[in-house]
């Protein structure tokens, strides 16, 4: 058998190292080409009963993920004890995870006007106290604009007085787990419920039969 030289074998090895040092660079720039993850956005929003706003958001087209939660007061991590007992500051809210090249925020906040009783000061439907009215929770003056816009239009359409809050947004506190997708844990519980609430009642002699429920 022939002996390869020191000096073919010096070659087959540097031709080697170039083969893996290209293939590793190519693999490199494939990476840096690679699209980012999609750019999602988020909003906060109050409007009576958690579970009834997961519910008519997450049929909304755009629309990523939904978490019930409360945010707006003073008390940090707090269960839903403490907020049902309306002295944390609190309010149930809904924090909106959506694709804003499928859903503007004008749109999303349209949609959540036409879902609750912007009239109503004292809380939502039969849910009653301070930790179940309304409210936007904006994170910047764009945001404060299209809100107080659409809240305008909304006072128009219906011609009264809106009394939503629109408010700085703050930490926001993941509710329970046993909250979280509840309308879908436990569907004749929550249909029960939201019916005996009067929501969708309520909705509809304001916003009119093709809103309700959806």
């Amino acid at each position: 058998m022939r002996t390869r030289s020191p000096q073919s074998i010096a070659l087959v090895a540097g031709l080697v190292s170039m083969a893996l040092g290209f293939f590793s660079s190519a693999g490199a720039q494939d990476q840096t080409t690679t699209p980012d993850a999609k750019r999602l956005s988020t909003a906060v929003f109050a409007g009576g009963c958690f579970w009834c706003m997961e519910s008519d958001f997450d049929k909304l087209d755009g629309v990523v993920s939904t978490i019930s939660g409360y945010t707006g007061g003073h008390v940090d991590n707090p269960t839903y004890q403490q907020v049902s007992h309306e002295d944390t500051g609190h309010y149930e809210s809904v924090k909106v995870t959506y694709d804003p090249d499928k859903l503007s925020y004008d749109q999303l906040v349209r949609y959540y006007f036409h879902h609750v009783d912007p009239t109503d000061a004292g809380g939502q439907f039969c849910d009653r106290g301070e930790s179940y009215r309304t409210a936007i929770f904006v994170s910047d003056d764009a945001e404060r604009a299209v809100a107080e816009a659409e809240a305008d239009d909304a006072a128009g359409e219906l011609g009264k007085p809106v009394v939503t809050n629109i408010a700085d947004a703050t930490t926001f506190w993941p509710a329970e787990t046993y909250h979280q997708d509840y309308y879908k844990k436990n569907p004749l519980k929550y249909r029960y419920y939201r019916s005996a609430c009067g929501r969708d009642a309520r909705v509809k002699s304001l916003w009119g039969a093709d809103t309700a429920g959806h």
